[in-house]
């Protein structure tokens, strides 16, 4: 493997559990032009990150009820049936993780969810709670992806070289942020890639 980096660091959401709200959306709003609005005017991406930087989904549903009370169910499901967003894992992704772990490969994650979601996704997901030395919850450091502060706060409480670790993410934004505080960083795009990416840097996938 390589001197410089043996440690891997994982995004969870879409590289290693599937997450779409369209999954859901899709049986309650059928039409798609008024799924798209719903999805973009109300239960934005803005709105979802905010429980992710710590705000409880009781809140968030209340307050954006109280602007749109026509919506209220619809809002309400956002929450309510978070786990059809998430049909299982990633295709392939598991199995890579299965392979460094059992190497012995250093585990971490850092990943933008909301405490509340993550607890449930951990009881979904077995592996979650199994496979990592330390997962960086967004929610509960009140910091996100890809603020530098969020890598750091990994960094420093697991006493790791940044140049030692690599992070994958499914996000761009997210690379360029993990690559902006010292990480080497691959974006992923599918297990196969990510198998070659790994494989390039000499981990035992």
């Amino acid at each position: 493997m390589s001197q410089s980096v043996d440690t891997v660091v994982f995004d969870i959401g879409n590289v290693l559990i599937e997450w779409d709200p369209e999954n859901l959306y899709r049986k309650l709003l059928p039409d798609p032009e008024e799924r798209h609005r719903f999805l973009n005017e109300i239960c934005t991406m803005d709105w979802n990150l905010q429980q992710d930087l710590g705000r409880s989904w009781e809140e968030a549903v209340d307050e954006l009820s109280a602007v749109h009370p026509d919506h209220r169910d619809l809002i309400a499901a956002y929450s309510e049936r978070w786990h059809e967003m998430v049909p299982g894992e990633v295709p392939g992704s598991v199995a890579i993780l299965d392979a460094l772990n059992a190497a012995g490969v250093p585990l971490y994650a850092i990943t933008n969810f909301s405490s509340e979601k993550f607890t449930e996704a951990k009881g979904r997901f077995p592996f979650l709670a199994s496979s990592f030395r330390d997962i960086v919850v967004s929610a509960e450091e009140r910091l996100l992806k890809p603020d530098r502060r969020i890598f750091e706060t990994l960094l420093t409480r697991n006493n790791l070289e940044a140049g030692a670790c690599v992070f994958i993410d499914d996000s761009v934004k997210n690379v360029e942020g993990a690559r902006a505080a010292g990480l080497e960083a691959v974006h992923f795009t599918g297990a196969d890639k990510l198998r070659s990416d790994l494989a390039g840097l000499g981990f035992p996938v």
